[in-house]
């Protein structure tokens, strides 16, 4: 009943679905604010894809993978990266400490979860602070990258992220790009980011590789739920984590849901 609820009020429109979200995500941040994991992403898991980290790590390896996969479709080596969704801050840690680049910013809406980063995650180079989608507190041409991961889904205006995120590119930067929408939805997604002025580089379906991670990660992420959240509010995880056999893992499987990684340019 819980999640037919939330469900049905983030179809109320953009103020409303960015309100819910807002309130929803802060209050899993503060009742979460724990250092047992720094992923919440739905993972990667191909046969191909195998990347080297640390072993204490290891038991993060699909999320981590989805962020290996998206920020290295482009070279990102020297470059000052942006993240926008940053998190609990384990995608932008790692980015920082495996690919090497310039300098690596995330911000999130969450106070928080960057309280959480800023305490946990301390590289040279890498930095957090609040900040919002539609309105990053940046100048104009800051930096060569935009990474976000699986977190657009939550913007109550995706118009005008892309407006941000074209904004603070250089001319010639790269938005590197994961996410999952309602299947027939996509389609309007990728005619809002060619309508924003950037231009198509490459895009994937990734869907297939997304369900394979979330089979090897389901029984471990019911544990940390069961430790970590609330009783009352435990289904609703269970179901945005997407453990096996609840509804966003179903819709997965029968296609309802589409899981995609792009790669855009900002013209020169």
């Amino acid at each position: 009943m819980i999640q037919k609820i939330l469900v049905w009020l983030i179809h109320f429109g953009p103020k409303t679905k960015r309100w819910f979200w807002r309130v929803w995500y802060n209050v899993f941040a503060k009742k979460a604010y724990t250092h047992d994991f720094f992923f919440m992403n739905y993972g990667y898991s191909d046969e191909v894809l195998s990347i080297k980290i640390d072993p204490k790590e290891e038991r993060e390896r699909y999320p981590t993978q989805l962020y290996h996969h998206t920020a290295t479709q482009e070279k990102i080596t020297g470059k000052k990266v942006l993240e926008v969704g940053s998190g609990r801050g384990g995608g932008a840690s790692y980015v920082s400490r495996y690919l090497d680049p310039k300098s690596v910013v995330g911000i999130d809406i969450s106070k928080n979860a960057v309280e959480l980063c800023n305490s946990t995650h301390q590289y040279p180079g890498l930095s957090f602070c609040v900040g919002d989608s539609e309105k990053t507190p940046f100048q104009d041409e800051s930096f060569d990258i935009v990474l976000n991961v699986e977190s657009s889904h939550c913007y109550g205006n995706t118009p005008l992220f892309l407006n941000e995120v074209k904004r603070v590119l250089k001319p010639g930067g790269f938005f590197l790009w994961a996410d999952f929408r309602k299947t027939k939805e996509m389609p309007i997604l990728f005619n809002c980011f060619l309508e924003s002025g950037l231009v198509k580089v490459r895009e994937k379906n990734i869907t297939n590789f997304v369900i394979n991670a979330l089979k090897k990660m389901s029984k471990e992420r019911k544990e940390k739920i069961k430790k970590n959240v609330p009783k009352s509010i435990q289904p609703v995880f269970m179901s945005y984590a997407g453990i096996e056999g609840s509804d966003v893992y179903n819709s997965f499987v029968q296609n309802k849901l589409i899981y995609k990684s792009a790669t855009f340019k900002k013209p020169e």
